[in-house]
């Protein structure tokens, strides 16, 4: 069963760091599949940030590359987002998603990918 569970949330100043983490499956292991981060601030629409293909290819929006980095840990399925140089306009909601293919790219059409995780928040104060 894919169903991707996200960790690592919470409350950080300016300049800190997080380490978000998504569990991509709770047991049944896809020989193929990439995951993104996406991310939906109150107003504003979901945008993907960062994703990680079947090869371990990254792909990364301007807005966060150098900051976070994608990182799939095979041994478990888990993909890690580690962020640092957090600012107040990385607050958003953040969610794990799942597509079953080889390669996804960091792209705006959210079709590919059929399983979400439920989200983790992430705030920055100034």
């Amino acid at each position: 069963q894919v169903q991707p569970v996200e960790s690592g949330g919470g409350s950080v100043q300016t300049g800190g760091s997080l380490r978000l983490s998504c569990a991509v499956s709770s047991g049944y292991i896809p020989s193929t599949y990439c995951v993104a981060w996406f991310r939906q601030a109150p107003g504003e629409e979901r945008e993907g940030i960062a994703e990680v293909d079947t090869d371990g290819e990254t792909a990364y929006r301007d807005s966060v590359r150098g900051r976070f980095t994608i990182s799939k840990d095979n041994a478990d399925n888990t993909v890690h987002l580690q962020m640092n140089g957090l600012k107040p306009e990385d607050t958003a909601m953040y969610y794990c998603a799942v597509a079953l293919v080889f390669r996804c790219g960091l792209r705006e059409d959210l079709a590919p990918y059929k399983y979400w995780g439920q989200g983790t928040q992430v705030t920055v104060s100034a």
